[in-house]
Formats: C-alpha cells, structure tokens, sequence
C-alpha cells in the first residue's frame, strides 16, 4: 500500500568531538556559498587556530563548544558558543557569546541551533545569548542586513538574506543601532579635499596637531597607543566591550606584514596620542579567489592575487578621542588618508565598522562624499535558565 505521505525532516543537534565532525565544521560553508559570487572563505588555517584551544587567543579569557546540526543525518548548520569570562566580569554580564553561525534554509536548523544555545546558556547560568561574534569583537560579527551588491572588505561578514529573519522568528531584538561600512569613491573626491585641504591649511598653521606615520619598529609601543584610544574611545557605555592587550595584539599582528606605514595614521597633539586612522589593502580581493586555502593550489592562486594593488583600502576604525573631534585632528587625518590612497592608485576607501548612532565618524564621512554600503545587525535574546 502507497502513500503520499511524507514525513518531516528530523533536525539533531550534537556537539563537536571527533576529528570528522570539526572537518564538516569547517567545510559547512562551502554547501551554504556555492553558488553565491559574493562569499570570501575564511581562510581555514587560520580558522582552525581560532578555534584550536590550544591556539586560539579566546581561551585565555574563556571557553567555548561546537555543535553541529543535521538535518535527516546531513549537515545542514552549525554555531559556536562560548562564555568570556573575563570580558563579562569587566562589564557586569552574564552573557552567551554564540558565533560561526550557518544554516540552511530551513528555520527548523536554525531553531535547533538557537534551542541549543538557549540550553547551553542556562546551565551555565548566563542570562543572554549575544552575538554572532566569532570568538572576537571584531572579526565578520553581526549578520547581513543590507548590502548584497559587492562582496564584504576585510573582516567583515556576508550571509544570505534569510538569516535575519530567522532571527527575528526566535525572538531575538537588535542588542545596539546597526554597525554599517561606507564606500568613499576616490575619484569623486576631488572638491571634498579641496575644502578639507583649505581646512587643513589653516588646522596646520595652528601648529598644534601633528600627523605622523606608523613606526612597525616600535611594535610594543603602537599597540600600546591603539589599546589606549580604542578603550578611551570606544570601551565606555553598557553595551562597549573593553579591549585585552593580548586580544589585540593577535588581531593587528597579521597586518604587520602586509600594511603600508605610510597608510596608519596617528594624531598627535603636544606629544599625547589623540587620533588613529589606520588604512589596510583590502585583501578580501585575493581571497576571494584563494577557496579558504582548502587545497594545496589554493596557496598558489592566492600568492598570485596577493602580488595585485587591490582597488579598495580599507580603514577598519576610525578613532579620535572625544575632546579632540571638535579640532583639527579629524581633518587632518582624513584629508592626509585620502590624500595618500589616492596617490598610491586605490580607487575607493571602505570605512567599516562603525555603529549607525556614531555622529561624529558618519558626518564626516558624509562631508566627503562616502555613502553606506552595508548594514550589520549585533542581536541579543533572554535566557530563560535550565537546570536540565
């Protein structure tokens, strides 16, 4: 006897134990991406050192689990949660960090996924699940919300146009404004740096900002100066996330090696550190064409691309202490950024991060022309606790 029923698909959710389950881990994405242009594969070397305890800077400050699931026995999604304690003592939370999120479309996945962390979370006896962050504050965080017309610049996420509302669906709400990037053409820039160049002028003949260069032989003490203005600037508020030295330095050492010194900018004013601008190629261009690093050849592909300008510089923070953005040092540091991309043959300027509620970084962006491009979503959901 026939039938045309069709039973619905089973949804399991498991942890990550064996060597075989971090391999489908890792290579979920690939099944998720294949057919969308936009996608940069992370590089898996160094994805497996994030996520390696034995590796990966977050585990020194926390701990974190990987679970995968499957959906009729085929991976269909995954997410990482993770508990850091040592940034929820400094800011009085108690929240679950959950990132590496991917799913089918399918919100069955995704629930299970969410239940999962929900669980998890409970046990622990933490109050919110956060994120996605991906074991960092920085690198690819939030989820795509706007912005499907050109792929992500460095450290930063794309995902498909579903995720959000699986998100929603949950019950998650937006933990803080949207984080959003702006493109600055720098072939349409020439009237904004006339009138920033007139400013300049005169912020110069005041004689009291300085913009120098970064020094890469002084190492120690250029990440000291960036701790300082990021957590000046940046880690103050209920919702800011303070910055740990080590954290830091594991995040800007891999631009040691490919950034333009000419291209990090620092103000000073009578010797103290008042302002950074730091422009990195943008080398989501090469990798993009490098499959993650996934075969031997990839590296081959990838040194070729590594040897090209890219179009794009990207400025992955732009900070000046908040006494300082009403002087010449803002100015001086974006007529001086722009200036030099230009003259070393970029053709565009991405400025990302930056939260949709920062007044001073978007009007000046604006001034010159720069328009957002892409919009990113940091959501929060309750915990209701479990003792199961």
């Amino acid at each position: 006897m026939s039938s045309d029923f069709e039973a619905p698909p089973t949804v399991t959710v498991t942890r990550v134990e064996s060597r075989g389950d971090r391999r489908r881990f890792l290579l979920l994405p690939y099944r998720i991406y294949r057919d969308d242009p936009l996608w940069v594969p992370p590089l898996l070397p160094e994805l497996k050192r994030k996520l390696d305890p034995e590796r990966g800077v977050f585990f020194g400050r926390g701990d974190a689990e990987l679970f995968l699931a499957r959906r009729n026995g085929r991976p269909a999604g995954r997410i990482c949660l993770a508990e850091d304690r040592k940034t929820n003592a400094a800011r009085g939370r108690k929240e679950c960090l959950f990132g590496f999120f991917e799913s089918v479309e399918d919100y069955a996945v995704a629930r299970a996924l969410f239940d999962k962390a929900m669980a998890w979370a409970g046990r622990r006896g933490l109050d919110s699940l956060f994120g996605p962050f991906n074991l960092d504050y920085e690198d690819s965080y939030g989820i795509l919300v706007e912005g499907w017309d050109r792929p992500p610049a460095l450290l930063c996420g794309h995902n498909p146009p579903y995720y959000a509302g699986f998100f929603d669906r949950f019950g998650f709400r937006p933990a803080r404004p949207h984080n959003v990037a702006f493109a600055l053409e720098l072939a349409d820039i020439d009237s904004a740096l006339e009138r920033l160049g007139k400013l300049e002028d005169r912020a110069r003949e005041s004689g009291r900002v300085e913009i120098e260069a970064a020094d890469m032989d002084r190492w120690d003490e250029m990440v000291d100066r960036v701790l300082f203005l990021l957590n000046e600037v940046l880690g103050t508020g209920p919702d800011r996330i303070p910055w740990h030295r080590d954290a830091l330095e594991d995040f800007l050492s891999p631009f040691r090696r490919i950034a333009d010194p000419e291209l990090i900018l620092f103000a000073q004013v009578e010797g103290r550190t008042v302002g950074w601008f730091p422009g990195v190629p943008n080398l989501n261009e090469a990798f993009i064409h490098a499959n993650g690093l996934r075969c031997p050849w990839d590296y081959l592909r990838l040194a070729w691309h590594m040897r090209r300008r890219t179009e794009c510089l990207s400025v992955k923070s732009v900070l000046v202490l908040r006494e300082y953005w009403s002087t010449a040092a803002p100015i001086l540091l974006f007529y001086e950024l722009g200036r030099r991309a230009r003259r070393k043959g970029y053709r565009w300027m991405d400025f990302s991060l930056t939260q949709a509620d920062n007044p001073n970084t978007i009007a000046l962006a604006q001034r010159l022309g720069a328009r957002i491009y892409k919009r990113y979503q940091v959501y929060r959901r309750a915990v209701k606790r479990t003792t199961s």
